[in-house]
């Protein structure tokens, strides 16, 4: 039997998935197979390089500690004018970002890692989905990880690439395609409970967009159930952490891991109906 794990794009909650991840090695389930979109892309490569235990775990939850939007998206007014102007074309760049994926990825090629990796990006001209497992892996989670407006495109074979979620945010149908028997899918939900709006531009982009993909997630659980066994864990909510807020990983960290390990206590997290769990909030 291979098992997969799918882990999705969802900015700082992310490390909802750290948490979860903490949850699955409890219940000693491993993978043969990592799938990441966006943030999901960092994560399935951090442990890639590794392997999957609770020593890697604890690795990653240092990592995302000291995380903070101000060294991941750092702001320069001039390029910020540039973007408004249509003269550059993001609002910040990725220097923050590629300098955290040099400091932690393992290998320098997407095939070279430990457990077998596929990150998924869109292609900017056309949507479709743009699925790596091979070539330069900080390249490879940049392109997957650049959020349309905030970060640049990354230039791959001549195509212009963009963040995973837009094409696929929890690439489901990848492990199917890869025959994987038994999958793990690693959500990081959406700001929902009784919270304010988003109010910069940054943050109400990255929020509209996880609803969206949220909504596809629903939909795509619902079309796979049958073509393999499918274990979704719950993203915490009520989530009142902004989308741009970095500053709250550890209390993310316990929530996703509490959710995850009282589920996964329930049969191992197998449910008939797996999409029922994580049907949009009404509050």
């Amino acid at each position: 039997m291979t098992t997969a794990f799918v882990l999705s794009g969802g900015a700082n909650l992310g490390a909802f998935q750290v948490g979860m991840l903490r949850a699955l090695t409890e219940h000693d389930v491993a993978p043969d197979l990592l799938i990441g979109a966006s943030v999901g892309a960092f994560n399935a490569g951090f442990l890639a390089g590794r392997g999957v235990d609770t020593d890697t775990v604890d690795e990653l939850a240092d990592v995302w500690r000291p995380l903070s939007a101000w060294k991941l998206f750092r702001p320069n007014p001039l390029r910020i004018v540039g973007a408004l102007t249509g003269h550059r074309p993001s609002l910040v760049g990725d220097r923050g970002l590629r300098a955290l994926l040099d400091r932690n990825l393992t290998f320098d090629d997407v095939a070279e890692a430990r457990i077998p990796l596929r990150v998924v990006a869109t292609d900017l001209l056309t949507g479709s989905e743009v699925g790596i497992d091979a070539g330069p892996a900080t390249e490879a989670i940049l392109a997957s990880a650049a959020i349309p407006g905030l970060l640049p495109p990354v230039t791959w074979d001549g195509r212009k690439l963009i963040d995973g979620g837009i094409a696929d945010n929890t690439p489901i149908s990848d492990a199917v395609d890869a025959g994987a028997d038994s999958i793990y899918v690693l959500p990081c939900g959406y700001q929902c409970g009784d919270v304010d709006p988003p109010a910069s531009v940054a943050e109400t982009l990255l929020h509209t967009t996880t609803l969206l993909i949220h909504k596809r997630l629903i939909r795509d659980v619902r079309e796979y159930t049958a073509a393999a066994e499918l274990v979704v864990l719950p993203p915490p909510c009520p989530v009142t952490v902004g989308a741009l807020d970095f500053g709250h990983a550890d209390m993310l960290m316990t929530q996703a891991y509490d959710a995850a390990s009282a589920f996964l206590d329930m049969d191992g997290g197998r449910r008939d109906h797996p999409a029922d769990h994580i049907e949009m909030s009404a509050g």
